[in-house]
């Protein structure tokens, strides 16, 4: 059997060795466009700041270190320019001597991953311009930063990728300044989760442009102008294009095979396309999203890797089947770490589910044991039902494990009541004997059961304020000194028994506190004494970081700035 795989980074790569370990009689042969294999994308952003020093710590393998332990044939610098599918051939071009010769297979596997977004806007070509996808792109934007040592950088686009170069510039000393047309950074997570990570930008020094449109680029006497729409242009020394990536599938379309969204190639379970014998993996391919069951594009390495071993699996013989992704994902933003899994509260209810969340904010560990830091978790779940749907963590230490925990229970189809009874590991330094999860999944069942009724973020304009309900804030007086809601008053929980008085009989309460806790409390007792209880999910430190978040967003704007 003659296996040709198209594409040796990581969907190619992984499944070029797992049919190396099933078959060995196999020939297998990969060609890649660029001169490097199996290299780690999402490391490129690190190599630019210094952090990774050694450009061959990117690449996990060379084409002889694969061809020494695998035996597949590596050949690098080649491009496939076509498929013909009735004869079984590919049509491939030695990029540095310019032969073209046909390559013949009896199995094929696609593998060509994505390419970075580039609209077709004014000055796209410029030399200043970058994109960074492949080693070849962060080589040639870290040679730029050593010769000529740029002061600003201007990032278009508010992904993972651009947060990355963002942190690895500054870290380098570069005034940088992020442009984004949606009015946040980082898709993956709501607009209430997404104001921790624009205070952390701010907070070290990265200038966001939310809600502006890039229109094009000009180049000027000491740098590239970038312009916007219906605001002033922003001037930098270089210019970064990370607006996402779209799926790099003409090879398929061209062969006539079936496509998906947004042009991706469309393939069963088993990552088979729509010709016999042809298989598809990774960023090109449309999946199912696990939780949704909607068709989709999800640019991940770990979905990627799977498929190239699903379809390794089945191009041996095997019955493989790939059950959908959920898009679990992690990233570093200077010292915060944001994470999230299955799906978030607006992407649930575009999908038309009925959902409802809790928002708690625990310590990463033990109250007791130093060093512990506060992380807010979000986590979503479908009414009535209580079936998770997905989960955001922002914080510090812990957050990762909390969020595989979570990932696992999705996977697992556990409901959001079952967090609670979750038997999670816990010492001092780790964590508390009710972790964050199981403290999720008391929330949960204190709604189910009626123990707790919640009021969120978006309720706070809407709040009877003419008199016909309380407003209370039962934090302490210094902290309700150094900021509050407009309208509530403060009866610290403590004193809240000796000074029930205060409050009027017979009218609903909504209550609020730092972090949901003492409010809970609060509202225990109220409704013990006859009172109709609503707490805050999320705390005064939510509101605050999204209504900063939106006061800076607004000011910005209204002082005719393009960036805050």
């Amino acid at each position: 059997m003659k296996v040709v795989i198209v594409g040796g980074v990581a969907g190619g790569a992984t499944a070029a060795a797992r049919i190396r370990r099933l078959d060995e009689q196999a020939e297998i042969v990969v060609f890649e466009r660029s001169g490097y294999i199996s290299y780690a994308n999402c490391g490129l952003p690190y190599y630019i700041g210094g952090v990774i020093t050694d450009r061959a710590e990117l690449t996990l393998q060379t084409p002889d270190s694969f061809y020494a332990r695998f035996r597949v044939v590596m050949k690098v610098r080649h491009e496939v320019l076509s498929i013909h599918p009735e004869r079984k051939t590919v049509l491939v071009k030695n990029l540095e001597t310019g032969e073209q010769f046909e390559e013949r297979y009896d199995k094929l596997l696609l593998s060509p991953g994505a390419k970075p977004t580039q609209p077709r806007l004014p000055g796209v070509g410029l030399d200043r311009v970058f994109t960074l996808r492949t080693v070849e792109d962060t080589l040639a934007l870290r040679d730029y930063i050593d010769r000529h040592q740029p002061k600003s950088a201007v990032l278009a686009g508010g992904g993972f990728i651009s947060l990355e170069v963002a942190e690895n510039l500054r870290g380098l000393g570069l005034d940088v300044t992020i442009v984004q047309r949606p009015k946040q950074l980082m898709n993956p997570f709501d607009r209430d989760m997404a104001s921790f990570i624009h205070s952390e930008m701010r907070r070290n020094g990265v200038r966001l442009a939310l809600g502006h449109t890039v229109e094009g680029f000009e180049e000027t006497e000491t740098g590239v102008s970038v312009l916007l729409k219906d605001a002033e242009p922003l001037n930098a020394d270089l210019v970064v294009l990370a607006i996402g990536v779209t799926p790099d599938t003409h090879l398929a379309k061209d062969a006539g095979l079936a496509l998906g969204v947004r042009g991706s190639i469309l393939v069963n379970d088993r990552m088979e396309t729509s010709a016999p014998d042809i298989y598809a993996v990774g960023d090109a391919v449309q999946v199912k999203h696990f939780v949704s069951g909607q068709d989709t594009l999800l640019s991940l390495a770990g979905p990627a890797n799977k498929q190239g071993r699903i379809a390794a699996d089945n191009i041996c013989g095997g019955d493989s089947r790939y059950k959908g992704s959920q898009g679990s994902s992690i990233l570093q933003v200077f010292e915060l770490t944001a994470a999230s899994t299955g799906l978030n509260e607006t992407r649930a209810k575009a999908a038309g589910l009925s959902t409802d969340k809790v928002i708690l904010s625990p310590m990463s560990h033990a109250g007791y044991y130093p060093g512990g830091r506060l992380m807010t978790m979000k986590v979503v779940f479908e009414k009535d039902t209580y079936r998770l749907l997905g989960a955001q963590i922002i914080g510090y230490e812990g957050v990762d494990k909390r969020i595989d925990v979570l990932a696992t229970a999705i996977r697992a189809g556990m409901s959001a009541l079952e967090l609670q009874d979750l038997d999670l590991a816990y010492a001092p330094p780790y964590s508390s004997a009710k972790d964050p999860v199981n403290m999720a999944g008391y929330i949960i069942d204190n709604i189910a059961s009626g123990v707790v009724k919640q009021w969120h973020l978006e309720d706070v304009d809407t709040l009877p304020r003419d008199g016909s309900a309380t407003l209370l804030d039962t934090r302490t007086e210094e902290e309700y000194a150094q900021g509050h809601v407009e309208g509530f008053v403060n009866i610290p929980v403590d004193e809240l028994r000796e000074r029930m008085s205060e409050l009027e009989p017979g009218k609903p309460v909504y209550v609020m506190c730092q972090s949901g806790l003492r409010s809970y409390i609060a509202s225990r007792i109220l409704a013990a004494n006859g009172y109709d209880c609503y707490n805050f999910a999320g705390g005064y430190c939510l509101y605050e970081a999204v209504v900063k978040d939106r006061c800076l967003a607004e000011r910005a704007t209204a002082c005719g700035k393009n960036s805050d």
